[in-house]
């Protein structure tokens, strides 16, 4: 596999994961710069190299009336803050072809989302930046199909690329998670990267906003680990039910440093090996 360097620790190294976390959106500047001052802390405490995640806008959202951020240009303003003060990466998501430029001059971490990982114009866009690019691996798609959207990024000699895994639609409002997704993907070359909070979104379960099951966060972040995921992707928050968007599958801010010492713990215990998985697509699918 092929390891992707950032700063001074790498996505793919085999005695360590990588944690890219913080609040699903921006709600403004003094909020996200007491999450990243308070996650950056437990991280580094920890010694887990950390990557802050929040989203300028929420383009894809159940309601019209749902809360989308700050947008591009106060939220890259608010990002680039964070790097120089922290000195920490950011990662942010990018939905259309006139923010890749102006993302990619801030952001270390150039996110495609889940609904929009088979843009190609996207994707291409992102990968032209030569930034690492994470894509996020649709609901509706076999983690063996991100084989194209890998393909799509090296033909612009961008090899910065990470693949995450945030569960599959099994049924109406359902997501299932797959851990088998997490060897197949690193079979395509690159780091993997596991969403353990997205992958206990109820998909609009609440009407006009998705619902989630937040206690079952912990269960799937260890799970990934087992199975060998490179990095663990948490949306956290220090008060999820305030949370202006993806509340109730949001981990509390307050338990963050429980749960990473025990991921830590099951890192150190089963040291990453991995599997040998087939690089063609099955002939038959995989049935479940």
């Amino acid at each position: 596999m092929n390891p992707v360097r950032l700063g001074n620790f790498a996505f793919g190294d085999p005695t360590y994961f990588v944690l890219i976390a913080g609040p699903c959106v921006i709600e403004g500047e003094d909020s996200v710069l007491r999450h990243v001052e308070q996650i950056s802390r437990i991280a580094g405490d920890l010694n887990i190299p950390y990557v802050f995640k929040s989203s300028y806008d929420k383009a894809n959202r159940s309601s019209v009336r749902s809360f989308r951020g700050p947008g591009l240009k106060e939220g890259l303003k608010i990002l680039e803050k964070i790097k120089k003060e922290f000195r920490v990466p950011v990662l942010s998501d990018v939905h259309t072809l006139q923010e890749v430029e102006c993302a990619g001059e801030v952001l270390d971490i150039l996110q495609v989302p889940a609904f929009l990982c088979r843009q190609t114009d996207l994707v291409v866009a992102c990968a032209k930046t030569q930034k690492i690019v994470n894509v996020k691996k649709g609901q509706f798609l076999s983690p063996w199909e991100m084989k194209n959207v890998v393909e799509k990024i090296e033909s612009q000699g961008n090899q910065n690329i990470l693949l995450t895994e945030r569960g599959t639609t099994f049924g109406y409002q359902n997501l299932v998670s797959d851990f088998r997704s997490i060897p197949i993907m690193q079979s395509l070359g690159y780091p993997v990267v596991f969403d353990a909070t997205h992958s206990v979104q109820i998909p609009g379960g609440l009407g006009n906003a998705s619902g989630g099951q937040a206690e079952f966060i912990p269960t799937l972040a260890r799970c990934a680990v087992a199975a060998g995921a490179d990095a663990l992707f948490m949306e956290v928050h220090e008060n999820p039910k305030a949370a202006k968007s993806d509340g109730p599958n949001n981990l509390p801010l307050d338990q963050l440093k429980e749960l990473l010492v025990v991921l830590k713990q099951i890192r150190q215990a089963a040291p990453v090996k991995k599997a040998n998985v087939q690089k063609n697509i099955p002939k038959k699918p995989i049935t479940v």
